[in-house]
């Protein structure tokens, strides 16, 4: 039975979790983004030293540790790690959690759970195809490499970190062929799903098209 969830995924850097935020405070529905609940886990391995090829130890973290989504904010065992989670480190980091399959299955199930009880906007790799098959609305959104390259430049410069553009754009790369290879949980295009290029467009221009999409498909606007 379709479910009145909007699922919003697509690669690294398509800008999901801005657009989504905003998205989910126009209609007045809850966020919850999903890539921040494993960069998360690969932060508290990485503080506790956890051996992130060590699939049983990553899924005992991410057993034991509490994490929360509340107005579009990560929590992780009650601290704010919002910001923390988009560190270089992190990043280079998050494939492991996200890779491997029990960890997954505890995130997956954890998501189901926060979507069944009320109306959600949630963005990842794996919600309109793994997470919420039976979605009512499903967006993809994406861009260019060279796009999304730029825009994490800018992100990483604006947080006073040195970066170089090559190496982003060959990171953004290997991450998207990461993403899309892995076994459990893999970067594809729902086949319902609408599709939303956002190369060249403002963040108010994107969260137009996506609004305009669910206003369209939600059940709970078109009663």
């Amino acid at each position: 039975m379709a479910i009145d969830v909007v699922t919003v995924d697509g690669p690294a850097g398509a800008g999901k979790s801005v657009c989504t935020r905003a998205l989910a405070r126009r209609l007045g529905l809850e966020y919850l983004n999903t890539g921040a609940m494993y960069r998360a886990i690969a932060l508290k391995a990485l503080r506790d030293g956890v051996d992130l090829h060590n699939d049983d130890a990553l899924a005992a973290l991410a057993t034991a540790v509490r994490l929360e989504s509340v107005d579009g904010r990560t929590y992780m065992d009650g601290e704010d790690v919002t910001d923390a989670v988009r560190a270089s480190e992190v990043s280079l980091n998050v494939r492991y959690p996200a890779n491997a399959p029990a960890v997954r299955e505890i995130m997956v199930q954890q998501q189901r759970r926060i979507g069944a009880s009320k109306p959600i906007v949630t963005e990842g790799r794996d919600q309109g195809t793994v997470v919420f098959p039976d979605a009512r609305c499903k967006i993809y959104l994406t861009a260019s490499a060279e796009e999304r390259a730029r825009r994490r430049l800018g992100e990483l410069e604006a947080r006073g970190e040195s970066a170089d553009y090559d190496e982003i754009l060959r990171q953004i790369v290997d991450r998207d062929r990461s993403d899309s290879q892995r076994a459990v949980g893999p970067l594809r295009e729902p086949a319902d799903a609408v599709r939303v290029v956002s190369d060249g467009m403002t963040i108010d221009e994107v969260v137009d098209a996506m609004e305009r999409i669910v206003r369209q498909r939600l059940t709970i606007f078109n009663a």
